[in-house]
C-alpha cells in the first residue's frame, strides 16, 4: 500500500472539511469520512504512519482529527 497516496487522500479530505465553520465538527467529519469510505487496511496503514512517522506529510487539521478521534478508526 502506498502511504504517500493515503496521506495525499487524507489531506484532500481535510481540505474539504476545513470549510466547515465548527472545528470540532470538521475534525469529526474527517475521521467519519475515512471510517466510512476507506477499507480497514487503508485505515490501519494511515494510523501506522501516524505512529511510525508522526504523521509526516499530513496537514495539521488531519493530524488533529486522527489524534482526537483515533478510536473511531
Amino acid at each position: 500500500m502506498n502511504t504517500s497516496n493515503l496521506v495525499s487522500m487524507a489531506n484532500r479530505i481535510g481540505q474539504f472539511f476545513a470549510s466547515i465553520p465548527g472545528r470540532d465538527e470538521a475534525l469529526f467529519g474527517i475521521v467519519q469520512h475515512i471510517q466510512r469510505f476507506w477499507e480497514r487496511r487503508m485505515r490501519t496503514e494511515l494510523l501506522a504512519h501516524l505512529d511510525r512517522n508522526h504523521g509526516e506529510g499530513l496537514d495539521a487539521m488531519v493530524l488533529d482529527a486522527l489524534r482526537a478521534h483515533r478510536d473511531l478508526l
